[in-house]
């Protein structure tokens, strides 16, 4: 697992490539940070990819969401970011069925 919080002291989050385990350890950093390195771009930053995905949590929870946030958005904005993600995750690895990147706050 990958701390990719850029230029911090403490990572922001973290992401892992998971269920895919024949790959070698170098090529899963290398595919880890390829997919934090776009979530960022797209996001905002290490803060953008914490905040927003923090949003989507407690969407899913059912919780509130600050006001002024349009819930659809947040998701929608989510959805596109990991899957431009996912594909420079897997750039050049090939499939592995039920392969999945796992990100988590802090």
């Amino acid at each position: 697992m990958s701390d990719l919080a850029t230029d911090t002291a403490v990572a922001a989050y973290t992401v892992a490539l998971c269920d895919f385990p024949e790959l070698p350890s170098r090529e899963r950093t290398a595919a880890e940070g390829r997919y934090a390195r776009v979530l960022e771009r797209q996001l905002g930053g290490p803060g953008g990819v914490a905040e927003t995905l923090a949003a989507v949590q407690r969407l899913q929870d059912g919780d509130e969401v600050p006001e002024g946030t349009d819930a659809m958005a947040t998701v929608n904005r989510w959805a596109r970011a990991a899957v431009a993600a996912r594909t420079a995750g897997m750039q050049g690895l090939g499939e592995s069925e039920g392969a999945y990147f796992d990100v988590r706050i802090g």
